[in-house]
């Protein structure tokens, strides 16, 4: 078992803990968009876990994220040309009691097509994540989605 220590590589600065953080989301969300789903998974610590819908079962493990990723993305669009974007918004970053950053924010997912200026905005959720540094680099340990329609 893989022992995670708190050690943001910043101090203990609450500002630049949450702009490291934010950062990392930044990167971590492009690959998404660009459906790398490899490099996407490769964010996530080996033993993740990525659940994104409570209706679904969670992927456990890199190999598994990555194809829950291409096959949610199969399953909603087919071959169809599309480019999503994943707007994060109202992040919250606190520390765990175990070491761990655990943050709270909300994602609205953009879907624009080819021949349509206006973008598809749906859907919105919740997301809560356990974040850890594995050698230097912050990791997620565990994604939670909910979206917003099934939260009620």
């Amino acid at each position: 078992m893989t022992t995670y220590t708190f050690e943001p590589r910043l101090g203990t600065d609450r500002t630049a803990l949450y702009v490291e953080v934010q950062q990392f989301y930044a990167r971590q969300v492009r690959l998404l968009d660009d459906l790398r789903a490899e490099e996407f998974a490769a964010t996530f610590t080996a033993d993740g876990v990525f659940a994104p819908s409570p209706g679904l079962p969670p992927a456990h493990g890199r190999e598994a994220i990555a194809a829950a990723l291409r096959a949610a993305h199969a399953r909603r669009f087919g071959t169809e040309p599309v480019r999503s974007r994943h707007w994060y918004n109202m992040l919250r970053v606190d520390p765990g009691p175990d070491g761990t950053l655990v943050t709270h924010y909300y994602t609205l997912v953009m879907v624009s097509r080819p021949w349509d200026p206006a973008p598809v905005i749906a859907p919105s959720s919740v997301v809560e994540d356990v974040l850890v540094y594995e050698d230097g680099e912050l990791r997620t340990r565990e994604r939670r989605i909910t979206p917003d329609h099934q939260s009620f």
